[in-house]
């Protein structure tokens, strides 16, 4: 039988102690329940980028990201399944027709009738958990649309301290990463992890909190790699790049020169500047590392699943799109990554999720690497860090999935769809334009309509848009364009863009 709610009043051991007795129920479900995807389950979803709310504030629109993983509802195609998707704000009407028109192989109002959209009112600049936490009603009435609380499971974006208290006052586990184990997926926590995996990652060094540890660590590595030009400094807990900052090194060696040159720092965040660098530095830590350039490089990633009984699997790889002011900044991404290397990359991926298992890890995870083309002409992988996380190339691979059923081939790293058709796509979160803002919601799927850009489930081709109730405030939406080659997948983006930047001058 299922427990009755926990108190709110809960002190940090209660909290902890009653978590770790709801973890045995999510290995439950992986057995009994999810291998045949037919009985009831109530999977509760809360996409909250739980960052420092100073990191939120500087991210546009940051509400209109948990519309992301609305590609989830693929569970609903199981007709015994429900779920509860809470937001800060109401998700338009429009968009969630989208998708349940997008959801083949079960009519749109049966699957939605097993849907229950739950929201906080609340557009600051904050968590979506800790929303949901400051609000004891709404977390009544999570609680009440869930059938069978021993047969539920929180889904999250990323996995803290305020998401364990949340699965903790649900009454159900949590299908994430422990946040007891959260320094894993910092920037210092993933070098050593690298290094317990034996698999090759940047010189460097990491565990640093000051201008004074940094000067330190430039002028070490400088000593171990002489002729170094510039390094690349990261913050431990940042999203997409955007606590990345490139240092160019002095022609000196001495301290003096290396602080003198660190106010010099070429940060992602214009607004940052070196003093506001380091102001992050001190409270989160972080790592700095040789810049590792060579004449033709990639930036591919693999994605990987740790379940509940401890099994890893490769759900995906990318080439990543890299851009921003210091080129460092995650823009979107195609896959599959490179023939060249796309193998070696999941093994690689697979090695150290295998580490991460054997640390107790039960999580999605990303591991974002460098790939040089050497003079042999052979490539060269560099692990660069780890996600405990969803990460801009995870909903991509849910929508493929949520839209044709398929799976990934493990033996190529290739997706096929039921027909054994292998599919390709191009990925954005970063679609925006100023001239896009005179779209509403509807706008845009008309636009996507008249000119027959939307998916086709007989051609499995064809453009998805996320984020969509996004346009009209930031000019910004996210595009995914699926086709049967990487060739036509990078054709129908450019066109679909082309369009829009027609149609919204056009406006």
């Amino acid at each position: 039988m299922p427990t009755a709610p926990v108190s709110s009043r809960l002190t940090l051991q209660d909290e902890i102690a009653a978590f770790e007795r709801l973890k045995p129920r999510l290995k439950d479900l992986w057995q009994s329940v999810f291998p045949h995807d037919d009985q009831h389950y109530t999977s509760v979803v809360v996409p909250s980028l739980t960052l420092d709310p100073g990191e939120l504030a500087r991210l546009p629109g940051v509400n209109f990201l948990e519309e992301r993983l609305l590609f989830l509802l693929i569970r609903l195609r199981n007709p015994h399944a429900t779920m509860v998707y809470v937001t800060s704000q109401p998700i338009h009407p429009k968009v969630l027709e989208y998708y349940f028109q997008l959801l083949a192989g079960i009519p749109a109002s049966q699957a939605q009738a097993r849907l229950t959209l739950l929201c906080a009112y609340d557009g600051s600049a904050r968590p979506l958990t800790e929303k949901i936490l400051d609000r004891p009603r709404l977390m009544q009435r999570i609680r009440a649309a869930i059938r069978d609380p021993v047969r539920g499971y929180l889904t999250v974006y990323n996995s803290t301290r305020l998401e364990r208290r949340l699965s903790v006052l649900l009454g159900i586990p949590l299908n994430g990463a422990d946040p007891a184990l959260f320094a894993l997926g910092t920037k210092s926590g993933s070098r050593r992890v690298f290094h317990a995996a034996g698999v090759e990652c940047a010189p460097g060094a990491e565990d640093l909190y000051s201008r004074a540890d940094v000067e330190e660590a430039v002028m070490e590595l400088r000593r171990r790699r002489p002729g170094l030009r510039r390094c690349v400094l990261k913050l431990n807990e940042s999203l997409g790049g955007e606590g990345n900052a490139i240092f160019s090194c002095p022609p000196h060696d001495s301290r003096e020169a290396v602080g003198a040159a660190l106010q010099d720092l070429q940060t992602a965040l214009p607004t940052q500047g070196a003093d506001g660098f380091f102001r992050s530095l001190a409270r989160t830590g972080g790592v700095v590392e040789e810049l590792l350039e060579g004449e033709e490089q990639t930036s591919p990633s693999v994605q990987l699943r740790i379940n509940p009984l401890g099994e890893t699997h490769v759900s995906s790889t990318h080439e990543q799109v890299m851009g921003g002011p210091t080129g460092l900044v995650f823009q979107g991404c195609r896959f599959p990554a490179l023939d060249a290397y796309r193998l070696r990359l999941q093994e690689a991926g697979l090695r150290i999720a295998r580490e991460l298992a054997a640390q107790g890890v039960v999580s999605r995870v990303a591991v974002d690497f460098l790939a040089r083309r050497e003079r042999s002409g052979e490539w060269s992988l560099t692990a660069l860090e780890i996600n405990l996380r969803m990460g801009g190339a995870t909903h991509p691979m849910l929508a493929l999935r949520f839209l044709t059923g398929g799976r990934l081939e493990p033996e190529s790293g290739l997706f096929r769809t039921p027909r054994g058709h292998a599919k390709y796509y191009c990925a954005t979160d970063k679609l925006q334009s100023e001239a896009y803002r005179r779209f509403a919601p509807e706008d845009l799927l008309d636009v996507l309509t008249f000119h027959r850009l939307h998916y086709d489930h007989h051609t499995e081709t064809g453009a998805v848009f996320h984020m969509i109730g996004s346009i009209s405030e930031f000019g910004r939406v996210g595009l995914m364009t699926i086709a049967n080659s990487p060739a036509e997948a990078e054709a129908a983006y450019e066109r679909t863009v082309m369009v829009l930047d027609r149609e919204a001058a056009d406006t």
